[in-house]
Protein backbone atom coordinates (compact mmCIF):
# COMPACT_ATOMS: atom_id res chain seq x y z
CA UNK A 1 0.00 0.00 0.00
CA UNK A 2 1.42 3.61 -1.12
CA UNK A 3 1.11 5.78 1.66
CA UNK A 4 0.32 9.68 0.83
CA UNK A 5 -0.15 12.87 2.83
CA UNK A 6 -1.92 16.07 0.14
CA UNK A 7 -1.09 19.25 1.24
CA UNK A 8 -2.66 22.11 -0.47
CA UNK A 9 -4.60 25.24 1.16
CA UNK A 10 -7.74 24.52 -1.05
CA UNK A 11 -10.22 21.67 0.88
CA UNK A 12 -11.57 21.21 -2.80
CA UNK A 13 -8.55 19.86 -4.01
CA UNK A 14 -7.25 17.93 -0.95
CA UNK A 15 -10.66 16.54 -0.98
CA UNK A 16 -10.69 15.60 -4.62
CA UNK A 17 -6.94 13.78 -4.75
CA UNK A 18 -7.93 11.78 -1.74
CA UNK A 19 -10.98 10.59 -3.15
CA UNK A 20 -9.71 9.87 -6.53
CA UNK A 21 -6.36 7.93 -5.04
CA UNK A 22 -8.32 5.94 -2.32
CA UNK A 23 -10.33 4.53 -4.83
CA UNK A 24 -7.93 3.61 -7.10
CA UNK A 25 -6.43 0.50 -5.32
CA UNK A 26 -3.16 -0.20 -3.88
CA UNK A 27 -3.01 3.82 -2.48
CA UNK A 28 -3.96 5.24 0.73
CA UNK A 29 -4.09 9.27 1.16
CA UNK A 30 -3.56 9.04 4.78
CA UNK A 31 -3.71 12.32 5.72
CA UNK A 32 -4.68 15.88 4.13
CA UNK A 33 -3.14 19.04 6.05
CA UNK A 34 -2.95 22.66 4.97
CA UNK A 35 0.81 24.08 4.53
CA UNK A 36 1.00 24.95 8.25
CA UNK A 37 0.69 21.75 9.42
CA UNK A 38 1.81 20.18 6.67
CA UNK A 39 5.82 19.22 8.00
CA UNK A 40 4.17 17.74 11.20
CA UNK A 41 1.50 15.48 9.56
CA UNK A 42 4.29 14.25 7.71
CA UNK A 43 6.11 13.67 10.47
CA UNK A 44 4.01 11.46 12.13
CA UNK A 45 2.58 9.29 9.26
CA UNK A 46 5.56 8.95 7.34
CA UNK A 47 4.07 8.89 3.87
CA UNK A 48 5.61 7.67 0.82
CA UNK A 49 4.54 10.44 -1.42
CA UNK A 50 3.63 13.44 -0.92
CA UNK A 51 1.78 16.12 -3.16
CA UNK A 52 2.60 19.25 -2.39
CA UNK A 53 1.04 22.51 -3.49
CA UNK A 54 3.52 25.16 -4.19
CA UNK A 55 1.62 28.09 -3.68
CA UNK A 56 0.14 28.24 -0.36
CA UNK A 57 -0.88 32.05 1.17
CA UNK A 58 0.37 30.89 4.99
CA UNK A 59 3.87 28.49 4.30
CA UNK A 60 4.39 27.95 1.27
CA UNK A 61 5.64 24.68 -0.30
CA UNK A 62 8.77 25.22 -0.64
CA UNK A 63 9.86 25.99 2.55
CA UNK A 64 7.89 22.94 3.66
CA UNK A 65 9.91 20.97 1.22
CA UNK A 66 12.99 22.00 2.45
CA UNK A 67 11.94 21.07 5.91
CA UNK A 68 10.78 17.48 5.38
CA UNK A 69 14.33 17.01 3.22
CA UNK A 70 16.10 17.35 6.56
CA UNK A 71 13.90 14.00 7.76
CA UNK A 72 16.22 10.92 7.90
CA UNK A 73 14.01 9.28 5.34
CA UNK A 74 12.48 11.79 3.85
CA UNK A 75 9.11 10.72 1.39
CA UNK A 76 9.30 11.45 -2.54
CA UNK A 77 7.80 14.85 -3.10
CA UNK A 78 5.67 16.12 -6.19
CA UNK A 79 4.51 19.75 -6.47
CA UNK A 80 1.28 20.33 -7.30
CA UNK A 81 0.41 24.07 -9.59
CA UNK A 82 -2.16 25.36 -11.59
CA UNK A 83 0.65 27.00 -13.92
CA UNK A 84 2.86 25.46 -16.50
CA UNK A 85 5.19 28.18 -16.38
CA UNK A 86 5.35 28.41 -12.02
CA UNK A 87 8.77 30.37 -11.81
CA UNK A 88 8.93 28.23 -8.18
CA UNK A 89 8.93 24.76 -10.38
CA UNK A 90 12.70 24.91 -10.81
CA UNK A 91 13.56 26.02 -7.47
CA UNK A 92 11.40 22.76 -6.19
CA UNK A 93 13.34 20.50 -8.61
CA UNK A 94 16.69 21.61 -7.25
CA UNK A 95 15.76 22.08 -3.80
CA UNK A 96 14.76 17.49 -4.49
CA UNK A 97 11.32 17.66 -5.69
CA UNK A 98 10.68 14.63 -8.01
CA UNK A 99 8.46 16.28 -10.45
CA UNK A 100 5.46 18.20 -10.37
CA UNK A 101 1.67 17.55 -11.34
CA UNK A 102 -0.74 20.23 -12.45
CA UNK A 103 -4.26 20.54 -10.50
CA UNK A 104 -6.17 19.39 -13.67
CA UNK A 105 -4.21 16.07 -13.83
CA UNK A 106 -6.76 13.68 -15.66
CA UNK A 107 -8.22 11.57 -12.31
CA UNK A 108 -7.67 8.15 -14.71
CA UNK A 109 -3.80 9.84 -14.71
CA UNK A 110 -3.32 10.58 -11.06
CA UNK A 111 -2.85 7.25 -9.70
CA UNK A 112 -0.06 6.00 -12.20
CA UNK A 113 2.08 9.19 -11.45
CA UNK A 114 1.67 8.76 -7.56
CA UNK A 115 2.88 4.80 -8.63
CA UNK A 116 5.85 6.43 -9.87
CA UNK A 117 6.69 8.71 -7.54
CA UNK A 118 6.50 5.86 -4.95
CA UNK A 119 9.07 3.41 -7.21
CA UNK A 120 11.61 6.22 -6.85
CA UNK A 121 10.62 8.05 -9.88
CA UNK A 122 9.69 11.80 -11.68
CA UNK A 123 6.97 12.80 -13.26
CA UNK A 124 6.70 15.89 -15.44
CA UNK A 125 4.51 17.16 -18.58
CA UNK A 126 6.78 17.81 -21.76
CA UNK A 127 4.64 21.03 -22.68
CA UNK A 128 5.13 22.03 -19.02
CA UNK A 129 8.60 21.69 -18.85
CA UNK A 130 9.53 22.96 -22.29
CA UNK A 131 7.47 25.98 -21.41
CA UNK A 132 9.16 26.26 -17.98
CA UNK A 133 12.46 26.29 -19.41
CA UNK A 134 11.24 28.99 -22.34
CA UNK A 135 10.12 31.10 -19.32
CA UNK A 136 13.71 31.03 -17.73
CA UNK A 137 15.99 32.67 -20.99
CA UNK A 138 18.82 33.71 -18.15
CA UNK A 139 19.67 30.61 -18.02
CA UNK A 140 19.90 29.72 -22.20
CA UNK A 141 23.85 29.45 -22.19
CA UNK A 142 24.17 27.11 -19.21
CA UNK A 143 21.46 24.60 -20.99
CA UNK A 144 23.23 25.00 -23.80
CA UNK A 145 26.37 23.48 -22.22
CA UNK A 146 24.65 20.80 -20.43
CA UNK A 147 22.44 19.82 -23.59
CA UNK A 148 25.64 19.59 -25.89
CA UNK A 149 26.99 17.23 -23.16
CA UNK A 150 24.47 14.79 -24.41
CA UNK A 151 26.65 14.47 -27.96
CA UNK A 152 29.16 12.53 -26.23
CA UNK A 153 27.04 9.74 -25.09
CA UNK A 154 27.32 6.40 -27.56
CA UNK A 155 23.71 5.61 -30.03
CA UNK A 156 23.36 2.62 -27.51
CA UNK A 157 23.49 5.43 -24.41
CA UNK A 158 21.58 7.33 -26.01
CA UNK A 159 18.83 4.60 -26.41
CA UNK A 160 19.12 4.26 -22.86
CA UNK A 161 18.78 7.30 -21.52
CA UNK A 162 15.21 7.98 -23.69
CA UNK A 163 14.34 4.75 -22.35
CA UNK A 164 14.86 6.09 -18.47
CA UNK A 165 12.86 9.22 -19.53
CA UNK A 166 10.23 7.07 -20.42
CA UNK A 167 10.24 5.65 -17.02
CA UNK A 168 11.81 2.15 -17.85
CA UNK A 169 13.66 0.49 -14.99
CA UNK A 170 16.84 -0.88 -15.07
CA UNK A 171 15.14 -4.71 -15.81
CA UNK A 172 13.04 -3.44 -18.54
CA UNK A 173 15.71 -1.43 -20.30
CA UNK A 174 17.43 -4.54 -20.38
CA UNK A 175 14.32 -6.34 -21.67
CA UNK A 176 13.34 -3.79 -24.21
CA UNK A 177 16.81 -3.35 -25.69
CA UNK A 178 18.48 -7.30 -25.25
CA UNK A 179 20.89 -6.44 -22.61
CA UNK A 180 21.98 -7.33 -19.22
CA UNK A 181 20.62 -5.38 -16.06
CA UNK A 182 24.29 -5.02 -15.06
CA UNK A 183 24.97 -3.82 -18.49
CA UNK A 184 22.27 -1.25 -18.36
CA UNK A 185 23.57 -0.56 -14.78
CA UNK A 186 27.04 0.42 -17.28
CA UNK A 187 25.16 2.58 -19.11
CA UNK A 188 23.33 4.39 -16.82
CA UNK A 189 26.63 4.94 -15.00
CA UNK A 190 28.29 5.93 -17.83
CA UNK A 191 25.19 8.39 -18.73
CA UNK A 192 25.06 10.09 -15.57
CA UNK A 193 29.03 10.75 -15.28
CA UNK A 194 29.79 12.39 -19.34
CA UNK A 195 26.39 14.43 -18.59
CA UNK A 196 27.39 15.57 -15.16
CA UNK A 197 24.42 14.62 -13.88
CA UNK A 198 24.31 13.00 -10.02
CA UNK A 199 20.38 11.34 -10.87
CA UNK A 200 18.47 9.74 -13.85
CA UNK A 201 15.89 12.34 -13.00
CA UNK A 202 18.31 15.50 -14.11
CA UNK A 203 19.66 12.98 -17.18
CA UNK A 204 15.69 12.88 -17.80
CA UNK A 205 15.38 16.76 -17.59
CA UNK A 206 18.59 16.84 -20.23
CA UNK A 207 17.08 14.17 -22.53
CA UNK A 208 14.01 16.06 -22.73
CA UNK A 209 15.72 19.81 -22.98
CA UNK A 210 17.92 17.82 -26.04
CA UNK A 211 14.46 17.00 -27.67
CA UNK A 212 14.88 13.37 -27.32
CA UNK A 213 11.20 12.57 -26.35
CA UNK A 214 7.96 12.33 -27.50
CA UNK A 215 6.18 15.82 -27.25
CA UNK A 216 2.71 13.98 -26.40
CA UNK A 217 1.31 12.46 -23.27
CA UNK A 218 3.41 13.41 -19.58
CA UNK A 219 6.19 11.32 -19.56
CA UNK A 220 8.16 9.34 -16.42
CA UNK A 221 12.08 8.66 -14.86
CA UNK A 222 12.63 6.46 -12.83
CA UNK A 223 15.26 6.32 -10.29
CA UNK A 224 14.97 2.63 -9.74
CA UNK A 225 18.70 -0.25 -9.58
CA UNK A 226 21.13 3.10 -9.67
Amino acid sequence: MIRVVVVDDEALVRSGFELILNASGGIQVVATAEGAQAADVIRREHPDVVLLDIRMPDVDGLTVLREIQTLPEPPTVAMLTTFDTDEYILTALRSGAAGFLLKDTEPEQLAQLVRTLAAGGVVMSPKASRALLRSHPGVAAPQDADVARVGLLSDRERDVLVLIAQGLSNADIGTRIHLSVGTVKDHVSSILTKLRVSSRVQAALLAERAGLLSDDGAHTAQDNGR
